[in-house]
């Protein structure tokens, strides 16, 4: 079973459909207590990244997502999801600090030489790790579908999976130990999307 955290995220109901096409048993879970049975978490995300924190808070799962973590067992975090793994960031001056389980923050796209923000579109994404799981039978430089204004920047270049460029290259992915998280979305790329899924259920089901 993975456990899908619903606290209120529009892409909700999107990732849990995209999960379940690959094979995966879904739970949607609201509280702490819903992740104790699962072999894995999906933290989704759209919006403003106050929120995300604030909802996980209101909700009791801001501290259950370290610990969780801390098992040892696999976690996937998708666009602010994965933004909410960092320390803070600089959309609307926020003052809400993140999980914080990296150091780093998170800032707005550049839109340098004249691009658009928010990005919206397909990207390539050019895996940055050897061997990484996550983007096992997926070429380097596919293209992934993004939605957003905000990225991450992370203090240690080592956590890196992929890396895009949109006016400025930044870390479109990371991976560390049981860790997982994009800043585009897999469940709206289409066939590499759901391999990314599918390799990503492939874990739950080893741990």
């Amino acid at each position: 079973m993975i456990a899908l955290l619903d606290y209120g995220s529009g892409n909700l109901r999107s990732v849990e459909k995209a999960l379940q096409k690959v094979g995966a048993e879904v739970r949607l879970v609201t509280r702490p207590e819903g992740m104790k049975e699962a072999r894995a978490v999906v933290l989704p995300g759209v919006g403003a990244f106050d929120d995300c924190i604030h909802a996980l808070s209101r909700q009791e799962l801001l501290a259950a997502v370290p610990e969780f973590i801390a098992s040892g067992r696999p976690f996937l975090g998708i666009c602010v999801g994965y933004q909410a793994l960092f320390e803070r960031s600089e959309e609307f001056n926020s003052c809400a600090a993140g999980l914080s389980l990296f150091k780093g923050k998170v800032v707005r796209l550049s839109g340098a030489g004249g691009l658009k923000v928010p990005q919206i579109g397909w990207n390539q994404v050019w895996q940055a790790q050897s061997g990484c799981p996550l983007f096992e039978g997926i070429p380097d430089g596919s293209y992934f579908y993004f939605v957003h204004s905000y990225y991450p920047q992370p203090e240690d270049a080592s956590i890196i999976a992929g890396r895009t460029t949109y006016g400025e290259t930044f870390a479109s992915a990371i991976a560390w130990q049981n860790v997982y998280a994009t800043q585009f979305h897999p469940e709206k790329s289409q066939v590499v999307g759901l391999q990314l899924l599918r390799n990503f259920v492939r874990l739950a089901a080893q741990s």
